[in-house]
Formats: C-alpha cells, sequence, structure tokens
C-alpha cells in the first residue's frame, strides 16, 4: 500500500516528481493537460525521460493519470463523444509515454437518459479507445451519485466491466465518491459488507487504485467534495478501517484533498495516512 497524492504539473511534468516528494509522497496521479479544457500538447520525449529517471531515483510510483473532466461517453451529442474518447487515447499514449501504471476517468451523465439507454454506447466508446491504445490499464472510477452520473453503484460499473471483458480495463474506487453514493466506509462492518458488494459485482482482483478522500457531504449525501483526512463526515476511524481491510493491502492510495492551505494534498495528510497504514502494520 503505497500512499500517494495528485499533484501539480505546472511548467513541466517531471516537476510532479519533485512535487510529490516534497510533501513524502510515494505515488503520483497527474494531468497532462487542462483537465477543464479539450487542449493537448503530448509529452516531450526528454521530459518523459527526465520523469521517469526521478520516478526511479526517488522510488515514486505507480505513475496514474486522470483524465479530463469533459469526457462523456454516455452523452447524446456524438461530437462530444468522439473528443472524449480522442482525449483517452492521447491520455493512454501519454500514460505509455511516461511509464505509468494507467488513466483513470469519470464515465460522466447519462443526462437522464438512464443508465440502460446509454450502455451499449458507452461500452461502444470504450472498445473503441482501447483499441486505439497501448498496454495500460484504463480504470473506471465510481461517482458520487451526483444528477445522472454515471457509476455510483457497483453493479453499473460491473457490467461495464465484465462487457469490455479486457484484462487492461481495471477499477478506482474513490472513498468519499463511494460514502456519498451510500457505501458506509466508517467502520469495519460496513466496508467488510461494501467490499463484499464490490467483489460480487466486479471482482476486488480488479481493483487498481484507490482515491483517498473524506468526505464534506453527509452519509449518502450524492455530491463530490472531498475534504482533509479526519476532518470530513467520515473522519479518521473510517480510514483506520479501510487501511485494515485486505482488500485494499496491496493498492496505491492517491490523496485528492484540498490541503490545509487549499493548495492541494499536503504533507500533513500523507503524513496521516502513513501513520494510519503504520498503526494497522501494513507494508509500504
Amino acid at each position: 500500500m503505497r500512499i500517494g497524492a495528485h499533484v501539480s504539473t505546472a511548467n513541466r511534468a517531471d516537476l510532479a516528481v519533485d512535487r510529490a516528494v516534497d510533501i513524502g509522497a510515494e505515488a503520483v496521479q497527474i494531468f497532462v493537460s487542462p483537465p477543464q479544457g479539450w487542449a493537448f500538447k503530448g509529452i516531450d520525449e526528454k521530459i518523459a525521460a527526465d520523469f521517469k529517471a526521478k520516478a526511479r531515483e526517488n522510488d515514486v510510483g505507480p505513475t496514474v493519470l486522470h483524465g479530463i473532466f469533459l469526457v462523456s461517453l454516455g452523452s447524446d451529442d456524438p461530437a462530444l463523444v468522439g473528443r472524449g474518447k480522442q482525449s483517452l487515447i492521447r491520455y493512454m499514449d501519454a500514460a505509455n509515454d511516461l511509464g505509468a501504471m494507467g488513466v483513470i476517468f469519470h464515465l460522466g451523465s447519462h443526462k437522464g437518459r438512464g443508465f440502460d439507454t446509454v450502455f451499449d454506447q458507452l461500452v461502444s466508446s470504450i472498445h473503441g479507445v482501447l483499441a486505439e491504445s497501448p498496454d495500460v490499464f484504463l480504470m473506471l472510477e465510481n461517482s458520487a451519485g451526483m444528477g445522472s452520473h454515471i457509476g455510483s453503484k457497483f453493479a453499473e460499473l460491473g457490467r461495464v466491466h465484465k462487457a469490455l471483458d479486457d484484462p487492461r480495463v481495471r477499477i478506482c474506487l474513490d472513498t468519499q465518491h463511494s460514502f456519498a453514493a451510500g457505501y458506509d466506509l466508517t467502520t469495519p462492518e460496513g466496508i467488510a459488507a461494501t467490499m463484499d458488494e464490490f467483489d460480487r459485482e466486479i471482482g476486488l482482483q480488479h481493483l487498481a487504485a484507490v482515491h483517498c478522500n473524506d468526505s464534506k457531504p453527509p452519509f449518502g449525501g450524492a455530491v463530490d467534495r472531498h475534504e482533509n483526512i479526519g476532518e470530513g463526515a467520515m473522519g479518521l476511524a473510517a480510514f483506520e478501517a479501510i487501511v485494515a481491510h485486505p482488500a485494499f493491502s496491496d493498492v496505491p492510495f492517491y490523496l485528492e484533498v484540498p490541503g490545509y492551505e487549499g493548495k492541494g494534498p499536503d504533507v500533513r495528510n500523507v503524513d496521516t495516512m502513513k501513520e494510519i497504514r503504520r498503526k494497522a502494520g501494513v507494508a509500504s
């Protein structure tokens, strides 16, 4: 279990490794383009080489990329779906260039049309991405249940995963999204029930990453808003129970918290999770 964090790639992608080291993160998640736009420049070969060298020298990894927020493969706008697919293909190529484990992305919204209505389109679109992508993971992230967003329930993610039937397709579990979607992660019993359902619907062997975040909204609040570890509605005991569950023992954790100075994951949040891991006796 490595304790990682989402860090900035401002100025040069390889500087993300330096920023991870500065806050004590053992793994790193990054954007490689503005998350709210379609612009994409690609990864310069020298910068990619520097990124990989720094990650190796500082023992930082695995690296994951987070897809941009505009991807919405269940949209009723074919042009938007097409742009989303192209963005994911570019990110998969970039992940390969950087030696990353893969790309995590949100499935987006069905815009009120219903999951069953968009299911075939969603699966076909992801198949199209995989057909033009290198051999890195494409990780589906669960949603918080807000509006018409896809994937707040493990049954939906499992149905998509089974239909894709590709070993490159894995799952990223977001703790805050799960809590907001009605999965009780605050007690050992709640986590055991949650992960039993995950195993039935998806399979624990397909869990590749965890987004580690406390929650501003209450349990079942269906809103995607993260809080610093132990400062939100989940509380420290939730993360102690999560870390202690065997499903997470070999899975990297990536903090996406606001930070105590509002600048994102920081030393205090990383150290909190490392101390929880130490007390649980889980290997790093």
